[in-house]
């Protein structure tokens, strides 16, 4: 445990993430994590599908002992703390309020500020938790978030000057991989299967048509419609269709879509002549379109920025970093962004 001499010059960020299904927690350090603390919901697996009533019920359980072991293994006690980080949107309403509340409770009684953060700029800002052999983006950047609620492309000129440049005008890229996966009959979370089916297909056995979407917006509702159609089709002629084909088909769809992403971000650097492109959000842990990126980088000359894997996909640390770089910010504190409990009392933001 440290002692008081130890911790005079460190600034110790507890953070909670609740907005979906994974109850997280992350002690930082500065911008570097001590730990990170996941626990997943397996409820939902039977369902296909994330039910918010469970969720939020599941969280009421996770969240003491996640904070409890995220403590632990940062090797500090409540007491140390210098902050607490909550998400505070977009997300699961209830998802949230569990998070919100107790990272309201645990703020108020040890007397620090709370801090709101919004899940998608933490997305864009876990670049800049400090991890060894990981280079973090200069600004002015590229964002390309991509998960199962959100598909944007965003130009980042500091901190919190973030622009969004294009987005989903209907289903996000995730839904996108999870919904076809439920149609070619694969368990949930279908999307990670699908990645792993590709890897073994032929990306251009079969071609689905991709969808006119004009400048940087995307959409993914038709794609999904195309794949529906093209499946009752093969399998009304040939019942065992997927199960034959099941590597080839999963190689077509991912190979769609990721030219999709491509094609839109190819684009956002010529239309802003910003060359270096950052990808964030759980569908970034995706392997084909984290090749794509570093084919890029080799071909256009572009500087990528690939999370480690365990910053992909919803996480407390991502949060953390958010939370410290605002803790720190004079101009944030001043303007509120950075609560005192005594302010954030009357006040819950989602």
């Amino acid at each position: 445990m440290p002692n008081a001499d130890s911790t005079k010059n460190k600034t110790y960020i507890l953070a909670i993430e609740s907005s979906c299904d994974d109850t997280a927690a992350a002690v930082l350090d500065n911008d570097k994590t001590l730990s990170n603390v996941v626990a997943r919901q397996a409820v939902h697996e039977e369902y296909g599908g994330v039910v918010p009533e469970l969720a939020s019920r599941a969280h009421q359980q996770n969240i003491v002992p996640v904070v409890h072991q995220a403590l632990k293994k940062a090797g500090i006690t409540k007491e140390d703390l210098s902050a607490v980080a909550f998400t505070s949107g977009p997300g699961l309403m209830g998802s949230l309020l569990v998070g919100t509340s107790f990272a309201k409770s645990l703020a108020m009684g040890l007397d620090i500020p709370l801090i709101d953060v919004n899940h998608m700029q933490a997305h864009i800002l876990a670049h800049f938790i400090d991890e060894e052999g990981y280079d973090k983006p200069k600004f002015p950047f590229l964002a390309l978030t991509i998960s199962g609620g959100h598909t944007q492309v965003v130009q980042v000129d500091s901190y919190f000057d973030m622009t969004i440049l294009g987005q989903t005008l209907d289903d996000a890229v995730g839904e996108a991989f999870d919904k076809s996966a439920k149609i070619l009959g694969l368990p949930y979370p279908g999307g990670p299967l699908i990645d792993k089916y590709a890897q073994s297909g032929n990306p251009k056995a079969f071609k689905f048509t991709k969808p006119k979407v004009d400048g940087l917006d995307f959409s993914f509702s038709g794609l999904k419609t195309a794949i529906l159609y093209f499946y009752q089709k093969e399998v009304a002629a040939d019942p065992d269709f997927v199960e034959k084909h099941r590597d080839d088909i999963c190689a077509s769809i991912q190979y769609t879509i990721i030219n999709i992403l491509m094609d839109k971000i190819k684009k956002a650097v010529k239309q802003t002549g910003i060359r270096q492109v950052a990808i964030g959000g759980g569908v970034s842990a995706n392997s084909g379109i984290r090749k794509a990126l570093k084919d890029a980088e080799a071909k256009y000359g572009w500087k990528t920025f690939v999370p480690k894997f365990e910053y992909t996909t919803d996480n407390a640390a991502m949060i953390g970093i958010v939370g410290y770089l605002k803790y720190k910010d004079e101009n944030l504190q001043d303007s509120g962004y950075v609560e005192t409990h005594a302010r954030a009392q009357s006040r819950l933001k989602f």
